[in-house]
């Protein structure tokens, strides 16, 4: 493929870290978390971690001019020349006027913006059966992958538990302030003509070939 600039956009549960790691194999292109980004610029203190770190630590959210600065140092990158997936920013309209100001004033402007269509009752049914164990950090899901041994990690025997952002309450809360965020945020991209709404249910397999679909890349 030629450059391609992608954000994939959805609600807590709806696959994004799984396609991400899948996509970034076929479209050739680096997967780029602020999040991991975020933490990589704290944990190696960086000026712009350091900086990051002073907002974190007093309970702020980190300001959208320094996690763009993150996202541009790292899109400047030599293995982001073919382009790159970018997952969990922009989450807000505003994030996402600035973030194109960068990409155009760099002469790469955003091609594609994936946004995975999940309904509310599976996400909810996804995140609330997922159960973690606390030694390995080795994932299950009640219904789609269990382990062997009910409640039990199958690689090291420790019991499982729910983590405190997985619990029913706070699921429906996360997935609640994602739409209230976000709605204004695919309307812009839509307005933009670079929106594809792609139906995030089925087997991880679908949703990735619809995926490569909308963005013209191959299954």
């Amino acid at each position: 493929m030629s450059e391609v600039r992608v954000v994939l956009l959805g609600p807590p549960g709806a696959g994004k870290g799984t396609q991400a790691k899948s996509l970034v194999a076929s479209l050739g292109v680096p997967h780029i978390s602020s999040g991991d980004l975020l933490r990589e610029a704290v944990t190696g203190l960086t000026e712009l971690g350091l900086e990051a770190r002073s907002y974190m630590d007093v309970g702020d959210l980190v300001p959208d001019e320094l996690v763009l600065g993150m996202i541009e140092k790292r899109i400047g990158g030599t293995d982001c020349a073919p382009g790159f997936l970018l997952d969990g920013f922009p989450r807000t309209q505003a994030q996402a006027a600035a973030l194109g100001d960068m990409l155009n004033a760099r002469g790469g402007p955003l091609e594609h913006v994936v946004a995975l269509a999940v309904n509310r009752t599976e996400v909810v049914e996804r995140l609330a059966g997922r159960r973690s164990c606390p030694d390995c950090g080795r994932l299950y899901h009640v219904r789609f992958e269990a382990p062997q041994n009910e409640g039990r990690c199958d690689g090291c025997g420790t019991e499982l538990v729910v983590r405190d952002d997985d619990r029913e309450e706070t699921v429906r809360q996360r997935v609640a302030v994602y739409e209230n965020r976000t709605a204004p945020l695919i309307e812009f991209y839509r307005q933009e003509g670079i929106l594809h709404e792609v139906n995030g249910s089925g087997s991880p397999a679908d949703v990735r070939g619809r995926i490569l679909e909308a963005v013209g890349g191959q299954a």
